[in-house]
């Protein structure tokens, strides 16, 4: 697994970026915010954990800018600060998952494993299936395109419309998909996959594809009659 660490710490970055290698891991790192996104582009990682804050750029600055280039890797956040609002303003910035400073290590590296085998999944089911009425998903980005064009989406449609892609025809769970879009977000209704899954619809309106809601079962992903 490839992990870009993003923190701006001397010491920590050192220390985390040895516990990483020691479990196997290959680590890029980056210290200054100004320079994580190219420095992203540049690694593709398969995870990365990102400090909030950061001299140059903040976190969830460099974040937001991440998911709007279409670098879909998975996001744990890393941080001092702690409170709800943070975490959810993180999650809703397009983070997958958030641990507050002071953590044990052994957890942390739990969550980045997860992240990782979760993202290694989508892409290569992903890839297995092809593109689907026109859309494929990039294998290294995890960018979804239609017809060579860049769909424009949100990190949690993104991550919905993935998910579906990867199974077309075949009705996935709620609380599946709700995983998938919401990994780690405790304070995040059920209920909330739906709004998701009605944006969702609205974006891949022109592709041909159609997005049904089986009552009491999920969600499918079929060509429009």
């Amino acid at each position: 697994m490839k992990l870009l660490l993003i923190e701006d710490d001397p010491a920590m970055l050192l220390s985390l970026t040895r516990s990483f290698e020691r479990r196997g891991l290959q680590v890029a790192t980056c210290s200054d915010g100004a320079l994580a996104i190219g420095r992203w582009q540049a690694c593709l990682p398969d995870v990365v954990v990102l400090d909030l804050s950061l001299p140059g750029l903040d976190g969830l600055e460099v974040l937001a800018q991440a998911r709007k280039a279409g670098l879909a890797a998975p996001v744990l956040i890393l941080t001092a600060r702690g409170t709800v609002g943070d975490r959810i303003l993180g999650l809703n910035v397009g983070a997958d998952d958030y641990l507050p400073k002071p953590f044990d290590l052994d957890e942390l590296m739990a969550r980045v494993q997860a992240l990782g085998r979760r993202a290694g999944a989508a892409v290569k089911t992903g890839a297995s299936n092809g593109a689907f009425c026109g859309m494929r998903v990039d294998a290294d980005s995890g960018a979804v395109y239609h017809d060579a064009v860049l769909l424009e989406l949100t990190p949690r449609e993104g991550a919905l419309l993935r998910a579906l892609l990867a199974r077309p025809g075949t009705a996935m769970a709620k609380e599946r998909l709700f995983d998938l879009v919401f990994p780690g977000a405790a304070e995040v209704q059920l209920e909330a996959i739906e709004v998701v899954a009605y944006r969702l619809r609205k974006r891949i309106a022109h592709t041909g594809a159609q997005l049904v809601t089986l009552r009491g079962l999920g969600y499918l992903l079929k060509a429009q009659a």
